[in-house]
């Protein structure tokens, strides 16, 4: 009998050239048909439209909970407006940072702060914080649902008429400051929420 000896230089191009027979024998992929594919988009595109329909509902209960909260806040008298946007007298308008402009009432003691600008000014951060004592505070809700809230405010530097309003099933409130010695008239536009969920950052006051 005659022993074949192989050369070493061919083995190794032998036992690659085996194992890529091997591992393509045993490959399978999956092909899907044009009526499969569709079918896949479908779901595809109903399993998207049905989480947004579930986002929807789920924004929609926190919207009508934080509206509960902004009314409740008013009757307690312990509520923040955090201003995103001002409007003064003349018209003009000045989007600004929430955390510095604000209106906010804690049983009778309430703080007015209007800052226009990044940093400086009379409360270093770029506007002015007044502070003072309410009275004469009225909360009305009309036949439609919308609730109205007013309160004189007494302090250094301050004497104004503050007025409120909060559309039925909304957080989404305005405020109005109107000084009773001049008419520099100023609107805060925001958010309406209890005082304890706020996070405001308050200037110096004289």
């Amino acid at each position: 009998m005659k022993l074949i000896i192989m050369d070493k230089r061919l083995i190794l191009p032998v036992v690659l050239l085996a194992s890529a027979v091997a591992a393509g024998a045993q490959t399978e992929r999956r092909i899907y048909t044009k009526a499969e594919q569709e079918s896949a988009q479908k779901r595809t595109r109903q399993e998207y439209v049905q989480k947004r329909e579930q986002e929807k509902r789920i924004e929609a209960i926190q919207d009508s909970i934080r509206s509960v909260e902004a009314f409740a806040a008013l009757e307690q008298l312990d509520f923040m407006l955090e201003a995103n946007r001002l409007s003064f007298k003349r018209g003009e308008t000045a989007y600004v940072t929430s955390n510095t402009n604000f209106v906010s009432l804690s049983d009778d003691k309430a703080v007015i702060q209007i800052a226009p600008f990044h940093g400086g000014g009379p409360n270093g951060v770029g506007g002015i914080t007044l502070e003072g004592r309410a009275s004469n505070i009225k909360l009305k809700t009309d036949k439609k649902g919308n609730v109205t809230f007013t309160m004189s405010v007494s302090g250094t530097g301050l004497s104004a008429t503050v007025d409120i309003s909060l559309p039925k099933n909304s957080y989404m409130a305005s405020v109005t400051v109107t000084p009773n010695f001049h008419s520099n008239r100023v609107t805060l536009y925001g958010i309406l929420l209890p005082a304890g969920k706020s996070d405001v950052f308050k200037g110096w006051a004289p």
